[in-house]
């Protein structure tokens, strides 16, 4: 086994290691002993010589992503047993045996202490997403523990990480299949059925991280006219169809979303006239609903994926919750989201009371959302709760 590289930090940089958080920014490194390629394991010292950490080096401002704070040996066995930890999680939650839902977030980075790793369950397909080198080095290891895990059920494992590595890394990485040969499937969530092709797909098939809120919807739909605002694969659509809605419109500016919402919309209620679909921009559709709307659903990519993207994505989140609070109907429902990273959820519900506010219409706040259980976040690493979620009544 190579040596392993020893990482040296600056003095009084070692609290937020002590605090366990997992990242370290490379402006904390004082001093690298060795010559550590991009996802080599390093271990991580104080200034006086203490161990603090080990984990992943990258180049980049992250310059090291922490997997253990104690000396372990990174072999098979170890990524094994945080798999098993993981999946232990989910079996509490009820979702790896569960006739309702069978889709769900094994792994989800940082939350489960394997940062830099992303990994959903569709109904026996299992899709890898690496976000660092060191996690990609191991990929071949990790399929081989999952299939050990779920006892040889799963039909296929699939790589799509070819977006989500780090470009500047030159590996070359393809989406690709590790084992099996299927990359559709048709899962279920909390009844609903979805098609799923892991392969076009984005993220890794699915929103899975939207299934509570989806399932929150149906409170507030029976009887109204519900549109659903960059509607993707129709997640919430299919929620609010099932639920009784009057009225369901899908609107998104992708034409193969769209094609894939037609087909959820079709699988859960056939040929249903209440539905339907509009492919086209969302930010002048908005522009005059007037009052045709009860409920809607606001839930748009990331506006920012950056700080340096984080003022314009803030006027973007007001912008877009101004016209829907503007034009919903009085007494109407609003759910409104934002998952991106850099937004904090102070900095999300700010942009939604200056909307508001602007409005001149009384607005009170139903419920806070966030993602689900199977997507944990570490209280040592707050980053993680990436999505915000906000259910408003205007009258």
């Amino acid at each position: 086994m190579s040596t392993i590289c020893r990482i040296t930090l600056k003095p009084g940089k070692e609290q937020s290691v002590m605090r366990m958080h997992p990242w370290i920014f490379s402006g904390a490194i004082k001093k690298i002993e060795g010559n550590p390629a991009e996802g080599d394991t390093v271990n991580v010292f104080s200034s006086e010589g203490a161990f603090l950490a080990m984990g992943h080096y990258q180049i980049g401002s992250i310059a090291v992503r922490i997997f253990s704070f104690q000396e372990d040996t990174p072999d098979r066995e170890f990524w094994k047993s945080r798999l098993l930890e993981a999946y232990s999680l989910r079996k509490l939650l009820g979702l790896t045996e569960n006739e309702t839902t069978n889709v769900y977030r094994l792994v989800n980075g940082e939350g489960d202490g394997m940062p830099g790793l992303v990994i959903d369950y569709y109904n026996g397909i299992v899709v890898l997403q690496m976000h660092s080198i060191g996690m990609y080095r191991i990929r071949q290891l990790l399929a081989d523990a999952l299939n050990d895990i779920y006892s040889g059920r799963l039909t296929a494992i699939y790589d799509k990480s070819e977006s989500t590595l780090p470009f500047k890394a030159n590996l070359g990485a393809k989406n690709e299949l590790v084992k099996g040969l299927a990359t559709a499937t048709e899962v279920k969530e909390n009844g609903f059925r979805f098609t799923i092709d892991v392969s076009t797909g984005q993220k890794t098939g699915f929103f899975i991280d939207q299934r509570d809120n989806r399932q929150l919807l149906t409170r507030y739909v029976a009887g109204k006219n519900v549109l659903n605002m960059f509607c993707y694969t129709g997640g919430f659509s299919v929620y609010a169809m099932g639920a009784g809605a009057a009225m369901v419109h899908s609107v998104d500016s992708s034409s193969p979303a769209m094609e894939i919402t037609d087909r959820n919309i079709e699988l859960n209620s056939g040929n249903d006239g209440r539905h339907k679909s509009i492919t086209t921009d969302a930010f002048g559709f908005m522009s005059n609903i007037d009052d045709a709307y009860d409920v809607i659903i606001l839930d748009p990519p990331a506006f920012a994926k950056h700080l340096d993207a984080l003022n314009n994505a803030l006027m973007g989140y007001k912008r877009l919750n101004a016209k829907a609070i503007e034009q919903i109907r009085k007494g109407g429902i609003l759910f409104t989201f934002s998952c991106s990273q850099v937004v904090s959820k102070e900095n999300f519900r700010k942009s939604v009371f200056a909307a508001a506010a602007n409005s001149g219409r009384h607005v009170r706040i139903l419920h806070q959302l966030t993602q689900p259980p199977d997507h944990p976040v570490s209280i040592y690493h707050p980053e993680g709760g990436y999505l915000k979620g906000l259910v408003l009544q205007v009258e």
